[in-house]
């Protein structure tokens, strides 16, 4: 089954957590790295996928009203994906 976005958002945090710590060896670092990278990358296009529903949701007579919104701070705590 496949991860939801808060699962991958939270694993992803997690992964960060580990690296900011600092206490892993290079392998393993690099390992949650690599894993982090694709974890961002899908996180980025569930949310890209979301705004393209949601602006098709609210077009009008083929007249797309493009309306920005965002995340609540507490969602993604500061990083940028």
């Amino acid at each position: 089954m496949e991860m939801n976005f808060e699962d991958k958002l939270a694993e992803l945090e997690t992964i960060v957590e580990k690296l900011e710590k600092g206490q892993l060896s290079l392998d393993e670092s690099l390992e949650l790295f690599e894993h982090g990278i694709t974890l961002s990358r899908e996180c980025n296009a569930m949310l890209k996928n979301a705004r393209q529903k949601v602006e098709k949701l609210i077009e009008e007579d083929n007249n797309l009203k493009s309306e920005d919104f965002a995340l609540p701070d507490d969602t993604i705590k500061g990083h940028n994906f």
